[in-house]
């Protein structure tokens, strides 16, 4: 951590600071890219106190805010024009940091609570361009964890954005329901099931992970596995889509049910909204309507020829 530029802060909130950002890495298991996005939202945090205070921030600085305090930066957000989501994410990031504090003993200011999260607005589907999807899952492949792991993260993305599948329906297939033809049979919301059409990148993704995983898999045991040998955990999967955001400088809307969203999208382009409902498995159509608002161009003309994933 010592790589990172000195922060607007009295020597012992630093210490503090470091300590904080060990112990996301240590405990929480965040990568060097998350905890690097949390010091700055941090660090404009103090910058705004050592502008409005008159002073550099220490602990005591801290512990003294009054609800105003949290208020003026609140608006100084607003002024400055910063979307309500990265607002958001700042004030869970400074929960955060006083919640450590707290537990530490540096610092105790329930005031902190008096901040409220910005309303979001129920937002269209965000879908990554089919260049930035395909870029999430090469750079998934490019990763410093065990190889086996490596191919397992790019087997479940290309999953993910090659069949249309929800986090928890990839995650939740069995080693013996594995993709070997050119059909997978999916378990969707309330048991309902479906077919989704497999490309040959899909098999092969799906392949390569099964020749590197160390454990053996029980055909009704499953597919994807952590670092245990026990089920993959969503968690997990989000982790690694957090750590990508990092790595790429994609936007926060970059989340795993977002290579969803963009298998809709794009399929979207060229397909026919029945038949896109089926394979996402929703419930009703009025549902899948809602992927039509986020679609800019014509990217494929149907997805057993053209789907982005489907080009070498």
């Amino acid at each position: 951590m010592g790589a990172f530029s000195p922060l607007p802060a009295e020597p012992e909130l630093e210490a503090a600071v470091g300590e904080w950002e060990a112990w996301l890495t240590s405990e929480r298991r965040y990568s060097i890219h998350t905890v690097k996005a949390y010091r700055r939202d941090l660090a404009a945090f103090l910058a705004f106190l050592t502008d409005h205070l008159g002073r550099v921030p220490g602990l005591a600085a801290l512990a003294a805010l009054k609800p105003a305090d949290f208020r003026g930066w609140l608006a100084v957000q607003a002024r400055t024009g910063k979307a309500k989501v990265s607002t958001a994410r700042a004030i869970s990031v400074l929960r955060g940091f006083f919640r450590f504090l707290d537990q530490l003993g540096l610092c105790h200011n329930p005031a902190i609570a008096t901040m409220r999260t910005p309303r979001l607005p129920h937002a269209v589907p965000r879908p990554l361009a089919a260049s930035e999807a395909a870029g999430a899952i090469a750079a998934a492949g490019e990763s410093s964890a065990k190889p086996w792991i490596v191919k397992r993260n790019v087997a479940v993305f290309t999953l993910l954005y090659g069949c249309g599948l929800r986090i928890g329906e990839a995650l939740g297939l069995n080693r013996g329901q594995a993709p070997k033809g050119n059909e997978l049979l999916v378990f969707g919301k309330g048991g309902k099931e479906r077919i989704v059409p497999v490309l040959a990148v899909v098999r092969e993704a799906v392949t390569d992970y099964l020749t590197a995983c160390p454990f053996e898999l029980e055909a009704d045991g499953p597919l994807f596995v952590g670092a245990r040998g026990r089920r993959l955990q969503p968690a997990i999967v989000q982790k690694e889509m957090r750590d990508l955001r990092a790595r790429l400088g994609l936007p926060e809307t970059a989340t795993p049910h977002a290579l969803r969203h963009s298998f809709a999208t794009h399929l979207l382009a060229g397909g026919d909204l029945r038949a896109i409902q089926e394979l996402l498995g929703h419930a009703s159509l009025s549902t899948t309507q809602r992927y039509t608002e986020v679609d800019e161009e014509k990217l494929v003309q149907a997805y057993a020829k053209a789907h982005p994933r489907a080009r070498g």
